[in-house]
């Protein structure tokens, strides 16, 4: 892997595998819209891309070659559909930064569990599918076209939830700020589990990913999950205060974590091909002590 292409890369961990490439001395393009700036400088070659506008995809990448594509900012098949015919020809791996939510509510998931080859879908497009019940089949729907007609060697990575002192999304933080004000946490289920990783350690496993020869699905993420209330009860460790949980959810005390039900992913496979993750727990208590000292 020497030539990278990398829809997106300019937020959270998508800009540390920018960095990552950087730092091992690849080519290294971004594809945006060209809205958020970045700190790359002349280090990076630049296109500007729509991922709703189709004829803006191939006309960015007419011409280019690539060895590795990351897709960092798909949200539909049809977007996934329009950028892998586009780059037909001119790329040899394609990996996707996919989501656990593409299984059903449960623990423990394991690849097999969602099989993207046979997934039935329609073609739509990133504004026909809202909420999470949206995303979880906008996931399923983009694993299914990438497996379905697999142009080149296709990656899907099932990220859990990731979390770092660089998250942009604050989900910790909400949790952490509302335990030590004394303000209610709102969600119907507070014994609802989820796996994490860190934000450090999914850029590293896609660049990674990169440089292997494997193709497939895979489950990156710290062994085993937590649960909400688990995570808050660490909180009030930390922090030395008792967390108000109401089930009364409003949209002031809504969890960023209150889903309807689980979801968490088996990382076995990715631990036997030699890939290791921080233990859940230092991983956890790292970033509350980080909010809180902060």
């Amino acid at each position: 892997m020497q030539d990278v292409l990398i829809l997106g890369g300019t937020q959270y961990f998508g800009k540390k595998l920018v960095e990552r490439l950087l730092a091992d001395g690849k080519s290294v393009t971004i594809a945006t819209r060209g809205l958020t700036a970045d700190s790359f400088g002349d280090r990076v070659t630049r296109l500007k891309i729509d991922r709703e506008d189709e004829k803006s995809i191939f006309t960015a990448f007419k011409g280019g070659q690539w060895d590795v594509v990351y897709d960092q900012t798909c949200y539909s098949p049809l977007e996934i559909k329009a950028t892998t015919e586009a780059l037909k020809g001119k790329v040899k791996k394609y990996i996707f930064t996919s989501s656990q939510a593409v299984y059903e509510y449960g623990t423990n998931h394991k690849e097999e569990d969602f099989e993207p080859a046979t997934f039935n879908f329609s073609i739509k497009g990133r504004r026909e599918y809202p909420g999470y019940a949206g995303y979880q089949e906008a996931k399923r729907a983009s694993e299914a076209v990438l497996f379905n007609e697999m142009p080149f060697d296709v990656v899907a990575v099932r990220f859990p939830i990731v979390v770092g002192k660089d998250d942009f999304t604050e989900r910790v933080k909400f949790h952490v700020e509302k335990v030590i004000n004394k303000e209610a946490i709102g969600a119907k289920d507070f014994d609802v589990r989820f796996s994490f990783i860190s934000s450090d350690e999914a850029a590293d496993f896609l660049y990674k990913m990169g440089e292997s020869d494997f193709t497939g699905v895979i489950n990156p993420g710290s062994r085993g999950d937590i649960s909400l209330r688990e995570l808050i009860q660490k909180i009030e460790s930390h922090v030395g205060k008792k967390a108000i949980l109401t089930t009364e959810v409003s949209s002031e005390n809504a969890s960023p974590f209150g889903l309807d039900g689980s979801w968490s992913v088996n990382t076995d496979k990715a631990e036997k091909l030699g890939y290791q993750f921080t233990d859940l727990d230092e991983l956890l208590n790292e970033l509350i002590q980080f909010y809180f000292v902060k």
